[in-house]
């Protein structure tokens, strides 16, 4: 049997689960057995409770996509932990570990490489290699989890990748994360970032799921964002903007926007005003509670852009804030392991 022929177990979802165990001849109560070991992450072998045959039929009829640990760094100034996981099929991707008061939370990944361009990240260059599966997804968190002995509370999608350009499996994996038997983190505990897919942030918001949308935005002009996003060239900021108004209405649920503060490029006292007024003009703060994260870019060699002074990024948060704005400077992790907002990357180096 070849690979392409085999079940993605970790991607099932019950029902398909439960008709993968009739198919290869099984009774149907092996399916809850089964189901509950995948959260844990034990492989076939560690399904005590499964037959020695069937865990022999499990591996001769499933692929193994859970990732590996290939590498791992932990930050001396904060504990974060940056981990380089090496798939299935030889590919790499990176995840990144945090502590918080509330609880833990992991960056993921949600595909190899990203074809978005945006020119101050370093998951995109060398493109996009493939979209991750749902078991993909799922396996970063499985096996952080195992990893640390501590449970991942959050999950941000804002790793290697634009999750709405691997739309469908994005959509299985947040109903699969939030499962009560399976690994049953909470919708409201999901962000799911993007550059601004439109037609796809329209799609999610007919799927009705209560996460937090997360809009990186980084500018507050076509001009200067088309110099930074490309994906601004297709979608512009009015159809962007005009999508998250109506992602609001239909779901009533807060929406966050990433703002990347680049020094000489867009972060001015004017750029805040502008700024201001264009989420003004979109979106009513009052009806509609926004919420802009500040981020002090982090720099990648490959990019050239120099990030300002904490009191630049104070000052721009405050005028923000004076012009009814809610906006907070995000708190920078794993910094010295290269695990900060923009920094992680696709290939192993």
């Amino acid at each position: 049997m070849t690979e392409q022929k085999k079940t993605d177990l970790y991607s099932l979802d019950y029902g398909e689960l439960l008709e993968f165990v009739k198919s290869i001849g099984e009774s149907a109560f092996r399916a809850k057995q089964i189901a509950a070991w995948l959260p844990l992450g034990v492989g076939i072998d560690g399904m005590t409770n499964l037959s020695k045959t069937l865990r022999e039929k499990l591996k001769a009829t499933t692929l193994d996509t859970l990732p590996r640990v290939k590498e791992k760094l932990v930050s001396k100034l904060d504990g974060t932990v940056k981990y380089l996981f090496e798939l299935h099929d030889g590919e790499f991707i990176e995840s990144v570990f945090m502590r918080y008061k509330h609880g833990n939370t992991l960056c993921i990944s949600s595909q190899v490489g990203c074809r978005m361009g945006c020119r101050f990240c370093a998951s995109t260059i060398g493109g996009r290699v493939r979209d991750l599966y749902p078991s993909e997804l799922l396996g970063q968190i499985i096996t952080a989890q195992r990893d640390t002995g501590e449970r991942v509370s959050n999950i941000v999608m804002m790793g290697i990748g634009e999750p709405l350009d691997n739309y469908d499996n994005v959509v299985k994996f947040l109903r699969l994360v939030n499962r009560e038997d399976g690994l049953n983190i909470g919708y409201r505990h999901i962000s799911l970032s993007t550059c601004g897919v439109v037609p796809k942030i329209r799609a999610l918001a007919e799927c009705e799921l209560p996460i937090t949308l997360s809009i990186s935005l980084h500018a507050a002009t076509d001009e200067r964002r088309s110099e930074i996003m490309p994906v601004n060239k297709k979608w512009n900021i009015d159809e962007l903007l005009t999508a998250c108004r109506d992602y609001y209405s239909h779901t009533g649920r807060r929406i966050s926007f990433e703002y990347t503060l680049i020094s000489g490029k867009n972060d001015t006292e004017q750029d805040a005003r502008t700024l201001a007024a264009l989420l003004h003009k979109y979106l009513d703060p009052v009806k509609a509670p926004i919420h802009v994260n500040l981020i002090r870019v982090n720099e990648v060699a490959e990019t050239g852009f120099k990030e300002g002074s904490t009191t630049s990024a104070n000052n721009f948060a405050a005028m923000l804030e004076s012009l009814g704005i809610t906006a907070t400077v995000r708190r920078r992790l794993g910094a010295d392991v290269n695990a900060a907002c923009g920094q992680l990357r696709h290939t192993r180096r």
